[in-house]
């Protein structure tokens, strides 16, 4: 037990009650004599409750409205001394409160503005002087009077008075209350059991309202969340998710095989991360699927013109960065060509862009995409599976605008109303895989396929509330904004 400690129970069992330890023990720390009564309550010797009150001080201004009256009134006798007074000579004669006092002199009624700019005083206070409200409540502040807080919250934004909280204790004796404190134990030992003095021994009490030690482990990151969220929404619509761990693709899986001219914008330096190292990658060993592509680029097959330029092999073999996850749903198409039929495939990885890094964007980025396989299904059965996806996300509503994608058609972006922005917001896009892309893999020109996307980065800073995406990916990422977030729920509230 401390000095001090002994100090309140003495002081205690002297007075039998203590009223105010303001008064008891003025020059001790409110956080000390709290930290002292919250021990010795633990032990039964005492009761305290806690009284916290607010006392204002005076700042150096509101001293000087104190002593001489406030800036308004001062403007008030100089008027009524001189008669009249021109507006621009008002911060000669007052300085620089002169504008405040007019502010509030015009605001009081006490002055009106004459055609020829001139300051008077109002036909209310010409002949008796009225009271200086902002004297008097100041006054009355700072000598601990009622003031209502509309007032109190006026004098602050003036910077007129500064606030400081006083914390005072009353304590009363304690169901236990003595001059000493023994010390509990914590823990029966050995030698207390082989001895018996357990028996007799006094134990702390458990508290059971106190929380445990945070167990120190790894968490998962905020898109891992939202990312297990999407698969497990996924598998339940039957879908077997894609390998998609290659971040290294060809120009042609992720450019030619999905119907892109070679002279497409979207293969410029400016928009996609190229690989110097390795110099080439190798073409797909179907040479009659090869020749299928360079078929429906240069002249058109399958019904279709095609773009008219000459499709160039060295172009196709050159290695990127895939910029879509597409890439791997194209070369998952081409071997379904070998044994054709109805299946369902679903992919969540990174993408990359060359892309100037802000807010909302990233050069690297997580692509959600599903693909829906079967046989004389239409872009009604699209709209119908969207809208089934994405209830199971809590989102309805749904409305589909045309776009246009180079390898689906027709295509359709997808928005929904978005209750915090009061705004319909595009969601995801979406499209039926064009005939360019899936006769050349051998596929049946009956079997159509379902295409759509979104990113992953999205929902998850909106379930999140953040807002600055380099604040979820990169070195500004904070830890315990890792560790501290709940697991992820999509709900109606997510877009």
């Amino acid at each position: 037990m401390s000095d001090f400690q002994l100090h309140i129970l003495r002081k205690l069992n002297e007075l039998g009650e203590i009223q105010s330890t303001l008064r008891v023990f003025p020059e001790v720390d409110a956080q000390d004599v709290l930290s002292a009564l919250n021990s010795l309550k633990a032990h039964g010797k005492l009761e305290f409750t806690r009284h916290d009150t607010m006392h204002y001080s005076a700042t150096p201004e509101g001293q000087d409205i104190i002593d001489h009256g406030s800036h308004e009134m001062k403007l008030l006798q100089l008027i009524n001394q001189l008669g009249k007074l021109q507006i621009k000579d008002v911060a000669a004669k007052l300085g620089s409160n002169g504008k405040v006092g007019q502010a509030r002199a015009f605001k009081n009624g006490w002055i009106v503005k004459t055609k020829e700019n001139e300051l008077e005083a109002s036909e209310k206070v010409k002949e008796h002087l009225p009271q200086d409200e902002t004297q008097l409540t100041l006054s009355r502040a700072i000598q601990g009077e009622t003031v209502d807080a509309k007032t109190i919250a006026d004098l602050k934004k003036r910077k007129l008075v500064t606030p400081k909280k006083q914390t005072d204790f009353s304590v009363v004796k304690g169901s236990n209350f003595s001059l000493e404190v023994a010390k509990a134990e914590t823990d029966i030992t050995a030698d207390m059991v082989s001895s018996g003095s357990y028996k007799n021994a006094e134990f702390k009490p458990y508290n059971f309202n106190s929380q445990g030690l945070t167990v120190t482990s790894g968490s998962l990151h905020p898109l891992s969340k939202v990312r297990e969220e999407f698969r497990q929404i996924f598998f339940a619509m039957g879908f077997t998710e894609m390998p998609s761990n290659q971040y290294v693709e060809s120009g042609f899986w992720n450019f030619d095989a999905l119907y892109v001219p070679q002279q497409h914008p979207a293969r410029d330096l400016q928009d996609t991360f190229y690989i110097k190292d390795p110099v080439k990658a190798d073409l797909p060993a179907d040479k009659t699927y090869l020749a299928n592509v360079k078929a429906v680029h240069e002249q058109g097959k399958f019904d279709s013109v095609g773009y008219r330029y000459t499709w160039k092999e060295q172009e196709c073999q050159r290695l990127v960065l895939r910029t879509h996850t597409t890439a791997i749903s194209a070369c998952m198409l081409h071997k379904l060509a070998q044994n054709p039929g109805p299946i369902r495939l679903f992919s969540i990885d990174r993408v990359f862009r060359n892309e100037a890094v802000d807010a909302t964007h990233l050069a690297e980025f997580h692509q959600v995409e599903g693909v829906l396989a079967d046989y004389n299904i239409t872009l009604g059965d699209l709209i119908k599976f969207m809208e089934e996806f994405f209830a199971k996300m809590g989102v309805t509503g749904l409305r589909f605008k045309p776009t246009y994608n180079p390898y689906t058609e027709p295509s359709m972006e997808i928005f929904s109303w978005h209750e915090g922005l009061q705004k319909w917001v595009e969601i995801g896009n979406s499209g039926m895989f064009r005939a360019e892309m899936l006769e050349p893999m051998g596929l049946p020109r009956d079997l159509r396929v379902l295409g759509w996307g979104l990113s992953l980065e999205r929902p998850t800073m909106i379930k999140y509330k953040v807002q600055n995406i380099r604040e979820l990916l990169g070195h500004k990422v904070s830890l315990d904004f890792i560790e501290t977030n709940p697991a992820a729920r999509l709900d109606e509230e997510l877009y």
